[in-house]
């Protein structure tokens, strides 16, 4: 989105104005920036489901800057139905993300009920576990669905989400446009000969949604065969200590722990904590292979990140991940149940990787991604709205 704002800014025909939740404040904020005017809306009024104190402020804002077209970038918190309904679906256009109703099914994909209660820490006792989670994001679903039956644009870029869409509201105008990436990663290309070996990256382990559980159930198979395999995991910091992995952790942290312990692969394994794009970059390059094992997707944007930099990519195929890796050129794909199938991929990718050329890959990826292409379909889809 900061991309897409950027590239927005440039354009002189462009008056922007971005509103956003903000924790700590009590009332609308305005904040003037170059070329954009930002409004900062109190979040603690939409924590708990809907509230309806938000379509106050979404009217307050409509009436001063007068929006000719309305963009809500996601589906994932009411805040834009809340917009919808205090001030109607004329001109408005919704960006899918993920689609959370559709989401929630795959929450725990690959977990049984007792791998969760198991693993249930005081922290979820305060705060919910991965089933009332899940819950949670099925009620978020909800007014998912209301938000885009109630829109007459959406846009998307998979295959993936245009059926999802197309199925909650075949009335609505489907709308193309890629994504545009952080800028850092436009530069640079990987190279086999400076990678480490036999290394695997992998962006977040933060829920069950991202399957590094299913990957974790691979790692003996792929050891047995490759004994040097060592995997990075970007995103989270596991609880140092037995207490604290009891009452600061999160459920799915300890059962990775856990696991990773059942399955004696705690040595290939390193947990990074969060990293800047920068450090993102740097752990992609330093890479042999990056691995996507998500139980489900959009378009991940690690992904393309991977494949723009030349990086041998993996991914579960599930969502759109098939709409990134048409071919072997761009990547290979395994059912995300298949933990046999992804042993074996990784172990091949690891015998090929010396001679993977990553050209087309790189030339498809900077195609997709392109921020100056990117930007021109979005100004014309504003444009298409306006006379629609």
């Amino acid at each position: 989105m900061i991309a897409a704002a950027n590239e927005l800014q440039n354009n002189p025909n462009v008056s922007l104005a971005i509103t956003s939740v903000m924790p700590g404040i009590k009332s609308i904020k305005r904040l003037h920036g170059k070329n954009v005017i930002y409004y900062l809306i109190p979040q603690n009024t939409a924590k708990k489901g809907y509230d309806y104190q938000f379509e106050r402020y979404c009217r307050i804002i409509h009436d001063e800057f007068l929006p000719d077209v309305v963009h809500i970038h996601g589906t994932e918190n009411p805040y834009g139905l809340a917009y919808v309904k205090a001030c109607g679906g004329d001109n408005v256009v919704v960006s899918i993300q993920g689609l959370i109703s559709v989401i929630a099914d795959y929450y725990n994909y690959g977990l049984t009920k007792s791998d969760i209660y198991k693993n249930i820490t005081l922290r979820d006792v305060f705060k919910g576990d991965l089933l009332a989670h899940q819950k949670a994001l099925k009620k978020k679903g909800i007014f998912e669905v209301e938000l885009l039956k109630r829109v007459s644009h959406i846009i998307g870029r998979t295959s993936w989400d245009k059926a999802h869409t197309w199925a909650i509201n075949p009335n609505a105008y489907y709308h193309f446009c890629n994504e545009t990436l952080r800028s850092e990663f436009y530069t640079g290309r990987w190279m086999y000969e400076k990678c480490t070996p036999f290394s695997i990256f992998v962006s977040q382990a933060s829920y069950p949604v991202k399957g590094v559980h299913q990957l974790f159930k691979a790692l003996p198979l792929i050891i047995s065969h490759c004994p040097q395999v060592t995997v990075r995991i970007a995103g989270v910091k596991q609880a140092d200590g037995v207490v604290k992995r009891i009452v600061k952790a999160k459920g799915y942290s300890r059962y990775l722990s856990r696991l990773a312990h059942e399955l004696s692969i705690k040595e290939h394994i390193t947990f990074l904590g969060p990293l800047n794009a920068e450090q993102m970059k740097s752990e992609y390059l330093r890479a042999n292979l990056f691995i996507s094992p998500s139980t489900i997707e959009n378009s991940p944007n690690s992904l393309g990140e991977a494949q723009i930099l030349g990086v041998p990519c993996l991914s579960s195929y599930v969502g759109g991940a098939m709409d990134m890796i048409p071919n072997e050129s761009c990547g290979q794909l395994y059912r995300f149940e298949d933990v046999e199938v992804l042993a074996y991929k990784v172990c091949d990718i690891f015998k090929q990787s010396a001679l993977f050329d990553n050209s087309k890959m790189r030339k498809d990826a900077l195609l997709r991604h392109d921020p100056r292409t990117n930007s021109r379909a979005l100004y014309s889809i504003y444009l298409s709205i306006l006379t629609h």
